[in-house]
Order: C-alpha cells, then sequence, then structure tokens
C-alpha cells in the first residue's frame, strides 16, 4: 500500500506536531478539529515552527512555502474518505477515543489504515470498535514531535503483519525511528516513566525534598535532561493522572496507585505549563 495522504484528528501540540512532519516528509495532510478555531490554532503553530527554521538557516523559505501548501486545514470528518492513513490525536480518554475511531471507520475508505497517538490505552479494544480491526494500530509519538526522534508502534492483537510495514515505513518517511512493542497498559514507554514521575511525586508529598531539589539529583545525578516534575509539567499532570489510573486498571496492581497530591493538583486545575500552574509557575 502506498500511502499519499494522511489525515491527522486533533490540531493541539501533538496533533499539529505530526502534522508537520508528515508535510514536511512530502505527505498531503488533512489538520483536522472540531471548530475552526482550533485548526487555525494548529495551522499558527506550525507557521510558526517552520518560520523559526527558516530563521536558523535549516530550511530554505520556498520550502516552508512547500510544506505549508501540503498542509489542509479541516473541520469536516467527511475529508477521512480522501486518507490512506488516518492518525487520531485526540485527548486521551477511552469513550472519546472510540466515538471517533467508530466515525472513521465509516468515513475512511476500506484501504485506509487507522492509528491511535494514544500513550497508554489499549490499541486492541479501540480496534474492536471497528469493521477493520487488522487495520488498527498504534503510533506513539513523542512530544514535541517535531524534535523526537521515537515512535513507538504497538499492535492491536488483531494489528495485521503488513500494516506494521507500511507505518514502520511511514514512521521512517517522517524522519522517526520505529520501535514495535505489544499492546500492554503503558506500552513501554510510559509503563517505565510514568511510576517514576509517580515516585517523584511521593517524595514532594511526604517532604523528602522540595521540587528544585528532586529535579536537580535526576538531572545531575541520573543524567536526565528534564527533572521528573519539570517532566510532569511538560506533560500536563491531568495526563499524568489518567496514565496512573489506566496503569492500574490495566494490571490491578497498587504499585501503580496515582499520588495523592497529584489528585490535589488536577482537581485545583494545576495542570502544569498549559494551565500556568504545576510543581512551578509559569508566566
Amino acid at each position: 500500500m502506498n500511502v499519499k495522504t494522511i489525515m491527522v484528528i486533533g490540531a493541539g501540540q501533538m496533533g499539529s506536531g505530526i502534522a508537520q512532519v508528515c508535510a514536511m516528509a512530502n505527505y498531503k495532510v488533512y489538520l483536522h478539529d472540531l471548530k475552526e478555531e482550533f485548526v487555525q490554532k494548529g495551522m499558527e503553530s506550525i507557521s510558526r515552527q517552520l518560520a523559526r527554521q527558516v530563521e536558523k538557516g535549516k530550511m530554505a523559505a520556498d520550502e516552508r512555502k512547500a510544506v505549508l501548501e501540503r498542509l489542509h486545514p479541516s473541520t469536516d470528518i467527511q475529508n477521512a474518505a480522501d486518507a490512506d492513513l488516518v492518525i487520531e490525536a485526540v485527548i486521551e480518554n477511552m469513550d472519546v477515543k472510540t466515538q471517533v475511531f467508530k466515525m472513521l471507520d465509516e468515513m475512511a475508505p476500506e484501504h485506509a489504515i487507522l492509528a491511535s497517538n494514544t500513550s497508554s490505552l489499549p490499541i486492541t479494544e479501540i480496534a474492536a470498535v471497528t469493521n477493520r480491526p487488522e487495520r488498527v494500530i498504534g503510533m506513539h509519538f513523542m512530544n514535541p514531535v517535531p524534535v523526537m526522534k521515537l515512535v513507538e508502534i504497538i499492535r492491536g492483537l488483531q494489528t495485521s503483519d503488513g500494516v506494521y510495514q507500511v507505518i514502520e515505513e511511514v514512521t521512517k518517511q517522517v524522519g522517526k525511528v520505529p520501535v514495535e512493542v505489544n499492546d500492554f497498559p503503558g506500552f513501554i514507554s510510559n509503563r517505565i516513566l510514568m511510576p517514576m514521575i509517580n515516585e517523584a511525586i511521593f517524595a514532594l508529598y511526604e517532604g523528602v525534598a522540595e521540587p528544585e531539589a528532586i529535579d536537580e539529583i535526576m538531572k545531575l545525578g541520573m543524567n536526565h535532561p528534564m527533572g521528573p516534575l519539570t517532566l510532569a509539567d511538560f506533560i500536563g499532570l491531568d495526563t499524568c493522572l489518567y496514565i496512573m489510573e489506566t496503569l492500574q486498571e490495566g494490571f490491578g496492581d497498587d504499585k501503580y496507585r496515582p499520588c495523592p497530591l497529584l489528585r490535589k493538583y488536577v482537581k485545583a486545575g494545576w495542570l502544569g505549563k498549559k494551565s500556568g500552574k504545576g510543581f512551578y509557575t509559569y508566566n
């Protein structure tokens, strides 16, 4: 199968980043969201990112123009009828994602592959709401998408070998490194990362050290580029909580119990960088 047109569902930070790298790899791309204002915000973010590349001499002005011309804003889900591959990048909520996949299953052509950018939810369960479970797969991009090299590719129980091979090739075409994992809660990345973040929050909750100290120890002692509490703020504390809940429910193991302080911050609306306050305060 030759992928020529990609539709990205969700024009937020992840979705716009995915659309950007796909357009830079010469694919025709629809960037879709529910409202025009969301799509425009995503398009403006891509335009700014590309302008910075031009300023730094990493991209020619003509190339930027060509990339933007390959991007098509969309608020009509019917555009899925033109897609060879649809990548869903909406909120990390199973009910929302399954509703999106039911719609895409009706709209997208029979040959189209439906991929989810979920960071923790079971691909097998998402695939089961469609009539093409063998053509459903996980493509977990890392944030920020234009910078991070990894794409965690998750096979559902029903995903065909042919579909995996197509997605592996597309991943390489967009300049990323595909790594295959099987469908377990949190996959590999978040099964390892989120309990570490959660433990750092427990250390703060128990008064072991201040946020700055926790982050400095992990940066200087473990050579992490960013401390776990700073990283949690960048990911979004609501997303961290949701992933920990998914891990606890999926494995039935209390070692994945979210820290009460994490729950308290989320209830307070302290979601990290996107809300202006989390473990740190942002202007």
